[in-house]
């Protein structure tokens, strides 16, 4: 394998396309784009000139024949995408998937096979496991300093659907399989199953369109997850601010802490605010601010440490965080959250 490793990065004009490309040009001396599938019916609206020279291709059949690439990185629609990882698994090609990777977890089914079989390098865009505070956060349950886990409360509200449009392809029920749960709550569904590394083995949810926005999809709605630990988890969120905005953050309850998490403080990479017991009548109380993120790109640092794990992968080293395997749990909680919530009634999971 070249010292540098050569990129295909197959669809332009993905709503984080650009934000990727950022992110890659931040490791330069690592990995390289070396040719593009424009996807997205050929449209080049966001290719940045430096690019502009460099191999495209109509299709991934072309895409391979020409061959001269170590991975790719796939930013497709969800029906899309499932189909072309395979090929390019099938094909010996490390694979890097924006997420949820597909509609449903059944159509993911056979993306994890092809995966598994060729032993290919895989990644995922779940950024957030590279995410420092959710690691020091992971790091305190393992270590039992939550005491009994009893309640983790998550949040994720942002711009409304028209800010896009509700005709963009995000909000087509046929290429996205969901709306929001399906392009935004994963993150912190995912997030959840990886930082307490437990089970979901129940889901009740509602979800819908509360808005006058005229989508197709969910514009958001809230789950309630039963953790096999007896932990109860709980989500809420959705399309619903008025304005280019975001709000998100974590809560979690133990007998012995409890931790607040505002991933998104103003002047920092975050802010853990965490209370404890009072031994000798000290009250545990601190406020830990993580340095304030500065690189560029789709996610900061967050990314260039996932992009960094898949090198790694490719070149003989360990899994990555995200797994072929891990993003199928993933999509099968978003699954029985829509399930849950169509059928008014609680989901056993597992």
């Amino acid at each position: 394998m070249p010292n540098i490793f050569r990129i295909a990065f197959i669809g332009i004009d993905h709503p984080h396309g650009s934000g990727w490309r950022d992110s890659i040009a931040q490791l330069q001396d690592e990995m390289q784009i070396v040719a593009f599938v424009p996807a997205f019916k050929d449209s080049l609206t966001s290719l940045e000139e430096k690019f502009s020279s460099l191999p495209r291709f109509h299709s991934i059949s072309e895409l391979l024949s020409w061959g001269n690439f170590d991975g790719a990185i796939i930013c497709l629609p969800n029906l899309e995408t499932p189909e072309v990882v395979i090929k390019l698994a099938n094909a010996g090609k490390a694979v890097l998937v924006e997420k949820p990777c597909a509609k449903n977890a059944a159509d993911w089914q056979g993306a994890v096979q092809a995966i598994q079989s060729n032993q290919v390098a895989f990644q995922a865009g779940y950024m957030w496991r590279y995410d420092e505070a959710a690691t020091r956060l992971k790091t305190m349950i393992a270590e039992a300093r939550f005491g009994k886990l009893i309640s983790i409360q998550m949040q994720w509200f942002t711009s409304d659907i028209s800010r896009r449009g509700a005709d963009h392809y995000l909000f087509d029920p046929l290429k996205s399989g969901g709306g929001f749960f399906n392009w935004l709550a994963c993150h912190w569904l995912d997030l959840l199953l990886y930082v307490t590394n437990d089970l979901p083995v129940g889901v009740t949810a509602r979800i819908g369109n509360f808005t006058q926005d005229n989508a197709k999809v969910d514009d958001g709605g809230s789950a309630l997850i039963d953790l096999a630990s007896g932990c109860l988890a709980q989500f809420s969120g959705g399309y619903w601010l008025p304005r280019w905005a975001g709000e998100s953050s974590w809560s979690i309850f133990g007998s012995q802490r409890w931790v607040h998490w505002k991933p998104n403080y103003p002047g920092s990479g975050g802010l853990l605010e965490i209370h404890g017991p009072q031994p000798q009548f000290i009250p545990m109380e601190e406020k830990f601010f993580l340095p304030q993120d500065l690189a560029k790109g789709y996610g900061g640092t967050k990314t260039i440490r996932l992009l960094k794990d898949w090198i790694a992968m490719a070149n003989g080293g360990p899994v990555c965080k995200n797994t072929p395997e891990s993003v199928l749990k993933t999509l099968q909680l978003i699954d029985a959250a829509y399930t849950s919530s169509a059928q008014e009634k609680r989901i056993k999971l597992n």
